[in-house]
């Protein structure tokens, strides 16, 4: 980027993360939190504090000093996630366009050793297999324009929430008990709505969507929802009413009695990998999970199927309780927007260094990971409000060069090498 761009860019930085943090703290600390978010923004392959520090400063006599600065922000200054975490969803839910779902997801951090906040051999979609990791529920506003995340917590397994010596060592505060992914995500919705986010459209994968009583949590805070099933779930077939004498099937078994020409060829959406296109069809059916334990049948919601050209059965399922009018495009497109998600997870974590973090406690990783969110939220609402030219600032296709520009914010004191400018 030339001069002048970089100019233009050091100006909407300074002023964005000063209205983020904004009375949280003394100057000093200000500062170190912009500065934290400007390491995070540099080129460089580790956003760890040591290299980051580096990368501030001019001369390698400077690089301790710095350190210490950032560290001292990040794991030790007791400044409020939840007030930062406030402050950026309502900036991303008035500024980006067009904003139209709450996305739900959890992602993996690989972790060597016992001793970081909620690390435990458990599963992670991340890593499609059962490892030593730590796992943080996610919640994010998304449009097709842009999306960016609100709010990420560590998962603490019931083995680490019982444990007070460990609990302690860490930082965890006591308010913090066990709870299940699907109930953090809950919590986080409760939190965003508390805030003044809209309340949009839900959106989650089969994880969450399979459980029940997450699918009412939504309906009784009044969301809709567009979440992902598993071929086993049970529903009572089209037309049909729960009877004593009747039995419920599979969303699979559902999908299967139809035809392959009752499925209808849908385009969602033109992307850079060209027309994403498959073929699906919605219908009205009631969920009948629990019903051998006398759980009485759900409402009626629609059930999305798609069944892509060459598979030999449908694959892929969804509940959504989106309105009666809303068309079949209308489903698929609201259910594919969820790939949101992903990306942002891909910039956060290989753009940005949301799992470069090497401290261990509590407050650490959440530390981190607000900022990191600071600093996604900054590109996002860039490339949504003024889209690049291909190549200048997105990430998701290859090395982003747009994020080496906020080398020199006001709130940095001492100069950035012009290597990294």
């Amino acid at each position: 980027m030339n001069r002048r761009a970089v100019a233009k860019l050091e100006r909407e930085l300074t002023e964005y993360v000063e209205t983020l943090v904004e009375g949280m703290g003394r100057e000093e600390r200000r500062r170190a939190m912009g500065l934290y978010v400007t390491g995070l923004l540099l080129d460089g392959e580790r956003k760890s504090i040591e290299p980051m520090a580096a990368r501030l400063v001019d001369s390698p006599t400077e690089v301790e000093a710095m350190r210490q600065r950032l560290q001292q922000c990040v794991t030790v200054s007791d400044w409020s996630d939840d007030e930062l975490r406030r402050r950026l969803a309502l900036k991303l839910d008035a500024e980006l366009p067009d904003v139209e779902a709450l996305v739900i997801d959890d992602t993996g951090f690989p972790k060597k050793g016992k001793a970081s906040v909620g690390v435990a051999r458990q599963y992670s979609g991340t890593l499609g297999r059962t490892d030593n990791c730590q796992v943080a529920t996610s919640l994010h506003l998304a449009s097709e324009a842009g999306s960016g995340c609100i709010a990420l917590r560590i998962y603490l397994p019931e083995a680490w929430a019982s444990d007070l010596p460990r609990r302690k060592k860490v930082g965890v505060p006591e308010s913090v008990v066990f709870r299940k992914k699907w109930e953090i995500a809950l919590d986080q919705l409760d939190d965003a709505i508390a805030w003044g986010v809209r309340k949009h459209l839900v959106l989650a994968d089969a994880g969450y969507g399979d459980v029940g009583d997450f699918r009412e949590g939504l309906t009784e805070r009044g969301l809709q929802y567009v979440v992902g099933v598993a071929s086993t779930v049970m529903v009572w077939p089209p037309g049909e009413a729960p009877t004593d004498d009747g039995a419920p099937v599979t969303v699979l078994d559902v999908a299967k009695s139809l035809k392959r020409s009752d499925y209808t060829t849908v385009t969602w959406r033109e992307g850079s990998k060209g027309r994403q296109t498959s073929r699906f069809t919605a219908m009205r059916v009631r969920v009948a999970t629990g019903h051998r334990r006398g759980r009485p049948a759900g409402d009626l919601q629609w059930l999305l199927c798609a069944w892509p050209k060459g598979e030999s059965e449908p694959t892929k399922f969804w509940l959504s309780t989106l309105p009666i009018k809303t068309t079949l495009k209308g489903f698929v497109r609201a259910a594919k927007l969820r790939w949101r998600v992903e990306r942002d997870y891909q910039e956060l974590k290989q753009e940005l260094g949301l799992d470069h973090f090497e401290g261990r406690t509590w407050r650490g990783f959440h530390h981190h990971a607000s900022l990191c969110a600071i600093a996604h939220g900054f590109l996002a609402l860039r490339r949504a409000l003024f889209p690049p030219e291909p190549g200048a600032v997105d990430a998701s296709h290859g090395q982003a060069r747009a994020p080496a520009g906020p080398a020199t914010p006001r709130w940095r004191l001492p100069s950035v090498p012009k290597a990294h400018r």
